[in-house]
């Protein structure tokens, strides 16, 4: 492309606005003045103004165009001033002609630039700028499949993953302002180094979109978290896994799902969040499983365990509320839990037979003798939660009952008792025991509108530690 001095007009066919000024700037060159089109589609249409071909749109990257037409002055080889779009009186003092465009309307808007269309910036970057990325770059070979490559190289979950080009990852790092040398923390259990990029790198083999990326950086801070113990669920030999809980407009924005199969397949976003914080355990934190990851079973919520909480009714107060994020903010919680156990009560229709029912189910978290070793949350589903919400039960009364249903004597839960060996020690005998600690019953709102059918996440083992391994939850930066 030549620097030589002058203007520059970028500009394409497909633009209304181009095409309007195309006559004037035409007239202009045939006057004498150094003009020439940078055409971004279809040059042989600016024959008359010794167009440039930019198809490749090399120049309108490297001029950050955003809009045509654009009139760029060149002096000494460097550009010295420009403007955008038509307006007739901005064009008579830029290119001083006092009488310039009287045919013309006096001002009509530009279009996009074809170097700022969905993608193609990202491209332009990835092939003619300085991308900024620091994470090494792995060579794949012509004839290689980069999918295959990924599996054979253990980066993937045992699902395929989306190559990460440069392209993709500076695609992604569009979703968020934080810059992608900045290291969120240390990932275990290699304690390794994790930057922005390098979750953006993992959100882009999840198959997220540019706009999960705060959850995913927001999840990730949170199971940095010391009390959130994340090594400690990698080598356990339970079930467990973070399970990722989304509150706030973020989660709508997104378009996330909180209602029908909201604890199952077949929404990305709930999809891909959850899967990207596994993957950046395993491919930065080096949690690999038959590895540190010692799980006996394991479960299916290890691939991915995310969703949002429903928050279509105003008189309910969010998780993220009741765990101190201020009403309107976004946040994610995240919980060390295991698979679902499915509850099934179709004939309580009060909230105190409800309560009670949801108490025998609770028992059985973990093991029905075990008290205050395990969280658990439960997701009430919304015909469960419209008993309680026509008797006029808040979350506060709803967990306060539950707590109160679930107190058992503890002759009946020691070890030994009712021809058993688990259970309690045998000091607590005499004691009224409680099923959880008082912070460790976690309720969620979710599901579909019909069906009284509701969901209990059993806690790790790790949460008998009660000071030391709990829940997580973080405000989500945007």
């Amino acid at each position: 492309m030549s620097r030589a001095d002058g203007i520059l007009a970028f500009v394409k066919r497909e633009c209304e606005t181009c095409a309007l000024v195309h006559p004037l700037l035409a007239r202009l060159r045939a006057a004498g003045l150094s003009v020439r089109a940078v055409v971004q589609d279809e040059p042989a249409h600016f024959a008359d103004l010794a167009p440039l071909d930019d198809t490749a749109l090399e120049e309108s990257f490297r001029h950050d165009i955003e809009t045509v037409p654009t009139l760029v002055r060149i002096e000494g080889g460097l550009e010295r001033d420009r403007i955008v779009g038509w307006h007739r009186e901005e064009w008579r003092v830029f290119l001083g002609d006092a009488l310039l465009g009287a045919d013309l309307p006096p001002w009509q808007p530009g279009c996009g630039s074809k170097s700022r269309e969905p993608g193609v910036h990202e491209r332009l970057q990835a092939r003619f700028g300085e991308t900024g990325l620091a994470s090494r770059e792995i060579e794949v070979g012509e004839w290689e499949d980069p999918m295959e490559a990924c599996f054979e190289r253990g980066w993937t979950d045992g699902l395929p993953v989306v190559p990460p080009t440069d392209e993709r990852i500076l695609h992604m790092l569009a979703g968020t302002n934080r810059r992608p040398h900045e290291v969120v923390g240390r990932v275990p259990p290699n304690l390794a180094e994790c930057t922005v990029e390098k979750v953006a790198i993992n959100a882009v083999m999840a198959g997220c979109k540019p706009e999960y990326l705060p959850v995913v950086l927001a999840a990730l801070e949170a199971a940095l978290e010391p009390v959130f113990t994340m090594h400690g669920l990698l080598c356990t030999t339970c079930f467990s896994g973070p399970v990722i809980v989304v509150n706030g407009p973020i989660a709508k924005r997104i378009g996330m799902n909180w209602g029908i199969n909201a604890l199952g397949q077949g929404n990305r976003a709930n999809a891909t969040i959850g899967r990207a914080l596994q993957l950046i355990i395993r491919n930065v934190g080096g949690g690999v499983p038959g590895e540190l990851d010692r799980a006996t079973l394991g479960g299916p919520g290890k691939y991915t365990f995310c969703f949002s909480e429903d928050e279509t009714d105003p008189t309910w107060q969010p998780l993220s509320v009741a765990r101190g994020i201020a009403p309107g903010r976004s946040a994610v919680t995240l919980f060390q839990g295991d698979g679902i156990q499915g509850f099934i009560d179709q004939r309580s229709r009060t909230p105190e037979e409800i309560t009670r029912s949801f108490a025998m189910a609770l028992s059985a978290v973990g093991h029905p003798k075990l008290c205050q070793f395990t969280n658990a949350m439960l997701v009430l589903s919304a015909e469960h939660y419209a008993i309680y919400r026509n008797a006029g039960w808040d979350r506060a009364r709803i967990t306060r009952e539950l707590h109160a249903a679930l107190l058992r004597p503890g002759k009946d839960l020691v070890q030994g008792a009712q021809g058993v060996g688990e259970g309690i020690d045998p000091k607590r005998a005499n004691e009224a025991v409680p099923k959880f600690w008082e912070e460790g019953l976690l309720i969620v709102r979710a599901g579909g509108q019909a069906g009284l059918f509701s969901a209990i996440l059993a806690g790790w083992t790790g949460g008998r530690f009660r000071h030391e391994s709990q829940p997580v939850t973080r405000e989500i930066v945007e």
